[in-house]
């Protein structure tokens, strides 16, 4: 916990940073993928074996455990990188920085095992602790969203389709298309951490070769180790079969759920800057934040612009793993290791990112209805029409007559909006026409937006009870935390 505070990379200002840590992710989510972490985790790992080993039998002491044990922490990072460049290795570094903490244990560490029982047992770990961060922060990103949906589920708002002017729909109504994204990324995001498996304890090509020797050929003691091992990491299931390595699909398996995360989120962003560009919709913007150098009135969508920016980071990143999964030949080969060392963690630091920007924009989204109102009504009369029809047929009219008669004033009305940059008039030129008398004490209603917006209100409100709720109702506890914004 202490280590958490310091989060991401203070490295020297001469030297490169990643961004994503020393810039976007939360100081939790660097944790999980820190040194510190990691090679705590290695320990931990050892220790549970050593455990489990003594109890099925093998000849090791209590106060070789207990040496362990009080030494988890004991970590000395300078040692460890002197040890790799001296035998370039980074487990056998670390088997030894260990061992010189432990001189009793020093023997047993490891034993049976092959450098993947920690460095994959440890990615797997690390892969469900870092799901574990991300399920709450998409679940409040929903939160946020479904409480503005439903505040503003009967708000009439022109719809676009081809970003063309289309039928009305509401706010609120397409708040819960981005939402309905969400919650299938939330629901892939819990299906992948649920179905994540241990690697477990499997020698050097999967076999357990080493450790049916250690327990001199006894198959049921193996099969323990293994299962004991996995118990103590916390995880249901371990692979039965693993070559050296567990399957590489698994980083494809996670990496798709993120990359789909970050799709769903780019078109949102995407959406709240096309509507920040009609002064229908504003992200939060701080009083003393400057939106341009040089044009002072300027306020620019630029949250959602990051979002976008490191989602597309995030979409590409799932080709790192489907291209690693296609080449590891037979047991294994070591050409995963370096790209997993970064598309792995940079995967969930831009998630994590781009969720804590998502959650900040959603929490302080502004509305201006009176802009949304005046560009209803300059598409509404057009819309309209129909109904017109409709109500001078029951008045008594010919359909044709005043479809023709309707076709001529839309002509005219529709060439001052374009070419001489007027606003719609269509109704005025039905209120001044005497055809249209027997409803011109009708035009007020006939024009009513929330008249043009069919289901929307009900279909929100059902969305919400039926699939939104029941979705978030097991992240109630964590729903009160506030999105902190990094730089």
């Amino acid at each position: 916990g202490s280590h958490m505070a310091a989060g991401g990379d203070h490295g020297s200002p001469d030297s490169y940073r990643s961004p994503l840590a020393s810039r976007y992710a939360s100081p939790e989510m660097c944790f999980v993928f820190s040194d510190r972490y990691k090679f705590r985790t290695w320990r931990q790992l050892w220790l549970w074996l050593a455990e489990a080993e003594q109890t099925l039998g093998l000849p090791i002491t209590d106060e070789q455990i207990q040496e362990m044990k009080s030494n988890l922490e004991n970590i000395d990072f300078k040692m460890a990188a002197e040890e790799e460049k001296r035998l370039r290795h980074d487990v056998m570094a670390h088997v030894h920085t260990f061992g010189h903490c432990c001189p009793k244990a020093a023997g047993i560490i490891h034993l049976g095992a092959t450098s993947c029982y920690v460095g994959d047992n440890t990615d797997l770990i690390i892969l469900r602790n870092a799901l574990d961060l991300l399920l709450p922060k998409l679940a409040r990103v929903i939160s946020r969203l479904a409480d503005f949906a439903k505040e503003r589920a009967s708000l009439p708002t022109l719809g676009f389709t081809h970003f063309q002017p289309a039928q009305l729909t509401t706010v609120g109504k397409r708040c819960c298309l981005w939402i309905q994204d969400l919650c299938m990324d939330l629901q892939n995001l819990k299906r992948v951490r649920d179905d994540l498996r241990f690697r477990g304890v499997k020698g050097t090509t999967g076999t357990q070769a080493s450790f049916l020797q250690l327990f001199e050929g006894d198959d049921h003691k193996v099969e323990q180790l293994d299962k004991m091992v996995t118990e103590k990491a916390g995880f249901k299931r371990a692979f039965i079969i693993t070559g050296q390595t567990y399957t590489r699909k698994v980083d494809i398996e996670v990496l798709s759920v993120l990359a789909s995360l970050g799709a769903s989120v780019h078109k949102i962003c995407t959406d709240i800057r096309l509507l920040a560009n009609l002064k229908e919709m504003e992200e939060p913007f701080e009083k003393q934040q400057i939106g341009s150098s040089a044009m002072p009135y300027k306020r620019n969508p630029m949250r959602s612009e990051r979002c976008c920016s490191l989602a597309r980071h995030l979409m590409t990143l799932v080709m790192d793993p489907l291209q690693t999964a296609s080449v590891q030949w037979f047991e294994r080969t070591l050409d995963d290791s370096a790209n997993r060392r970064i598309c792995l963690a940079e995967a969930f630091l831009t998630a994590d990112t781009i969720l804590n920007t998502l959650q900040n924009i959603s929490e302080g989204l502004v509305v201006y209805p009176k802009v949304i109102e005046r560009r209803i009504r300059q598409e509404l009369p057009f819309m309209a029409t129909e109904n017109i029809i409709m109500a001078m047929v029951k008045a008594g009219g010919s359909r044709q007559d005043c479809h023709e008669k309707i076709r001529v004033l839309s002509q005219q009305a529709a060439s001052v909006v374009k070419q001489e940059g007027g606003d719609n008039d269509l109704i005025e030129r039905i209120q001044a026409d005497a055809y249209f008398s027997p409803i011109h004490s009708q035009l007020d209603h006939l024009l009513d937006p929330s008249s043009f917006t069919g289901r929307a209100s009900q279909q929100v409100q059902r969305f919400l009870e039926e699939e939104v709720y029941p979705l978030l109702k097991p992240y109630e506890s964590v729903m009160k935390v506030k999105a902190e914004l990094c730089l």
